[in-house]
């Protein structure tokens, strides 16, 4: 329990400090996009970039981490995050779509390393503290979603080239990365023994009930949080209000993403996991009925804060649920594999976003719509299957 706290704290404040890049990186990176590319459709191909960077890095750096431990994971993972804003920012300077591009990519090992350490906080935790280590750890990112758009207020205009130093900022933060990591209580894995269990084969494991619908809600709550958050920024922008408006848009979404971490674990305690996750992906519906009813700032404000609230419950319960299913001989393939599948889905729907809000449709208000009414299959989807899980007759 001491090693479990004490891995908890380093990366509550991992969460805290270096999560607020990827707000920033959020509010900025398809506004950017919009501004390198002449064709609007694909402005927020860059975010979709550090999506699919974080879906292939995923199992790999899963696997890293099983051989070389936690520690030297999430330092490569920041090492990579700074050399991608680094290029990132060269990209802006001489006005290269796809050179800024390519640093988004390889910011998506470094969003792969941050969403693993949900997982590192059950290492060494009981089965009872694991679901409030994952909400502590999660309510790190409170921080960030103050400190992330508020660095992107004060950055995004200072130079000629807009978002230079912003990007400059995310590399300074990579940086106090390794630092961080040092204090991190997470040795290598000992050396698999052959009166070990092994763990199933893949196929065995998503055969399971349980690991499968987690990991569709799991999947369904986080593409669909990005899809609106993604286009969030254009669509502020877009009915004439300002970049610093957006900022405080998301500000108050990332809040909601976070804040109530600090009570989920206990409410995963309390009333279960899938009773958590069912109440998330209704607050995701909320909010697309919210941005559907109007423009207005008050409108997005709504929108947003429900997406955030929803996406905290739909995938810390999730999250919770997967990591209940599984013995420690499987951690490695479980997580590595699930965060494949959610990022990959994620990605489809970053991909997705910037063709709704700027291709389909004559305005900005038109796109929003289209973004909003694209959640509900998925949400039916995430929805049947939990109530199917939880109707299913009992293994004994």
């Amino acid at each position: 329990m001491d090693r479990a706290r004490r891995n908890v704290i380093v990366l509550v404040l991992a969460q805290a400090i270096l999560g607020a890049q990827m707000s920033m990186i959020f509010i900025v990176g398809g506004l950017a996009g919009q501004m390198l590319t002449p064709w609007p459709c694909i402005a927020t191909l860059p975010l979709s970039a550090i999506i699919l960077g974080s879906a292939l890095s995923a199992r790999p750096l899963a696997g890293f981490m099983q051989q070389y431990g936690r520690r030297a994971g999430f330092t490569l993972a920041v090492l990579a995050g700074a050399v991608g804003a680094g290029i990132s920012a060269a990209g802006l300077w001489t006005q290269s779509f796809w050179l800024f591009m390519a640093g988004s990519f390889l910011t998506g090992i470094y969003m792969a390393a941050q969403g693993f350490y949900r997982f590192a906080a059950t290492d060494a935790a009981s089965p009872e503290f694991a679901p409030k280590a994952i909400s502590w750890v999660m309510a790190g990112g409170l921080a960030a979603a103050i400190t992330g758009p508020a660095l992107v207020q004060m950055t995004n205009t200072i130079t000629a080239v807009p978002f230079l130093a912003t990007y400059a900022t995310i590399i300074g933060l990579n940086l106090l990365g390794p630092v961080l990591f040092s204090f991190l209580d997470s040795p290598p894995p000992a050396a698999h023994r052959a009166d070990q269990p092994k763990g199933r084969p893949l196929r065995d494991i998503l055969r399971d009930p349980t690991i499968a619908v987690a990991m569709i809600c799991g999947m369904v709550a986080y593409a669909l949080m990005n899809l609106v958050m993604t286009s969030a920024p254009l669509a502020v922008v877009g009915c004439g209000f300002a970049t610093n408006d957006a900022a405080s848009i998301v500000s108050v979404h990332v809040l909601a993403m976070f804040a109530p971490s600090f009570f989920t674990g206990h409410l995963i305690a309390r009333f279960g996991a899938p009773v958590i996750v069912g109440t998330g992906l209704v607050i995701l519906a909320g909010s697309g009925a919210v941005a559907l009813s109007g423009v207005d700032l008050a409108h997005f404000y709504g929108s947003l804060f429900l997406l955030g609230l929803g996406w905290n419950f739909g995938y810390i319960g999730a999250t919770a649920m997967l990591t209940a299913a599984h013995p420690p001989e499987e951690r490695a393939q479980v997580q590595g594999f699930n965060d494949l599948f959610v990022f990959g889905g994620v990605f489809l729907a970053s991909l997705s976003s910037g063709g709704l809000m700027n291709c389909l449709g004559g305005d900005a208000q038109t796109g929003w719509s289209a973004v909003n009414l694209a959640m509900l299959p998925f949400l039916i989807l995430a929805g049947g299957a939990l109530i199917w899980l939880t109707l299913r007759p009992k293994e004994t």
